[in-house]
């Protein structure tokens, strides 16, 4: 009878993993199969095109998928202005602060391999961050500054939803502008030949311009994760993320600094003159727009990489997935719950909140924009933007290369234009 009973147990157990949903892969599909319309899609060409035709952007690449299938996946406009190549659907882009929400991950993986907590201090892995001190006042003549001790040490939580008090050279505050160019703190891209340990020991002694946890500041912070996961790991950050995340999803053309037959792929920067015409992005501050063709050893975790509209979208996918990809398990779906949850309490990211690598709509951002609440999204600095929306089943992203650009407002047109072509 126990024989019977086993046997029984089995077969019920078979059945029961037989009829659980697979977690979807990416592949091409007709709209109307996932509930949204191709005849309302013809809407976004029509738009995106009218920016081009302007003379807005130069090219423009889209990608939008519902519940895995792939159901808008176009390249619009040009890539080389000047010599009028066509934009193509695969062609590889700086993707900038995209980059963060990776090596955030990354710094799950180590904490489900229980390497490290994330509340514990940062300085248990990096120790000059044992004494960080806090910024008290600043001089704009002399970019001189008086410090405050810190009431309590950078934790690892605090750099995954920057609150560390860090703040960004080039983009940030003032104070941070000023001080981080005096102690020569890379922002992370064009900047091959730095080391990013010096950098992230130096960025240790330099003050941090709020309390840890008091305030929420964009920052460097995710490059010293990058750091982070170098201690930890062993591992160079290149090799790590290629081994744990890029390998495993077939993330093939993800890289921080681009091999020598991929480099014909590498989108054109473009920037605008006075008259907000688009123009080529000229080299400046001794950084070209060529850099992720350099060789280089400086791999910025919040800035470096670059990469296609369809990697980035399996790395969503993944996500959206509570983890897993193509049968490969990157993160546990209660890891995933938790990055994708409220982290900094009562503080704001505009109308939304921050999780453990990524921004979150809330039920104010929601009610301005079609996005669900609950879906997770970034962007970076030359004009790419994404969002994962787990209630919809919605992955979609638009990357433009121009920076700065006046019709940034392209971005929200194409969620509208995303949500209006959903049916069902």
């Amino acid at each position: 009878m126990r024989s019977v009973f086993t046997l029984l147990f089995l077969y019920l157990q078979l059945t029961v993993s037989a009829q659980k949903p697979l977690a979807p892969v990416l592949q091409e599909a007709r709209p109307e199969t996932v509930g949204m319309s191709a005849e309302r899609l013809q809407r976004l060409d029509r738009v995106v095109q009218q920016y081009i035709d302007e003379g807005k952007q130069a090219g423009v690449a889209v990608l939008i998928a519902r519940h895995g299938k792939i159901v808008h996946h176009k390249a619009y406009g040009y890539d080389n202005l000047a010599q009028k190549t066509p934009l193509r659907r695969d062609a590889i882009f700086r993707i900038a602060s995209q980059t963060k929400a990776i090596t955030s991950m990354g710094v799950l993986i180590l904490l489900e391999e229980g390497k490290l907590l994330l509340d514990d201090p940062v300085s248990k892995y990096i120790p000059a961050f044992k004494s960080t001190p806090v910024l008290d006042k600043f001089n704009e003549k002399d970019t001189s500054f008086t410090t405050v001790p810190a009431r309590r040490e950078i934790t690892i939580r605090h750099l995954l939803t920057h609150t560390s008090g860090i703040g960004y050279p080039q983009i940030g505050s003032k104070e941070a502008n000023a001080i981080y160019a005096k102690y020569s703190i890379p922002s992370g891209i064009g900047t091959p030949n730095a080391n990013l340990a010096e950098a992230v020991d130096r960025l240790a002694k330099l003050p941090l311009l709020s309390q840890p946890g008091e305030r929420w500041i964009y920052s460097l912070s995710i490059d010293v994760l990058g750091r982070l996961i170098e201690v930890v790991s062993g591992q160079s950050l290149d090799a790590f993320l290629r081994a744990r995340l890029f390998e495993p999803l077939g993330m093939n053309d993800t890289f921080f600094y681009l091999p020598a037959s991929k480099h014909n792929r590498l989108t054109t920067l473009y920037t605008e003159d006075a008259d907000k015409k688009t123009i080529p992005y000229p080299a400046r501050n001794g950084q070209s727009a060529d850099y992720p063709k350099q060789a280089g050893g400086f791999y910025s975790g919040g800035a470096g990489l670059s990469s296609t509209l369809l990697d980035y979208a399996i790395f969503l996918q993944m996500v959206m997935n509570g983890g897993t990809y193509n049968g490969k398990r990157i993160l546990s779906p209660t890891t995933i719950r938790m990055a994708l949850s409220n982290q900094i309490g009562d503080l704001n990211v505009g109308t939304g909140k921050f999780g453990l690598g990524f921004a979150l709509t809330t039920e104010k951002g929601a009610a301005r924009m079609p996005i669900s609440e609950g879906s997770f999204d970034w962007g970076g600095y030359f004009g790419t933007t994404y969002w994962g929306d787990p209630k919809e089943g919605v992955v979609a992203l638009i990357y433009t290369q121009k920076v700065p650009n006046s019709f940034g407002d392209l971005t929200d047109k194409f969620k509208v234009l995303v949500y209006q072509a959903i049916g069902e």
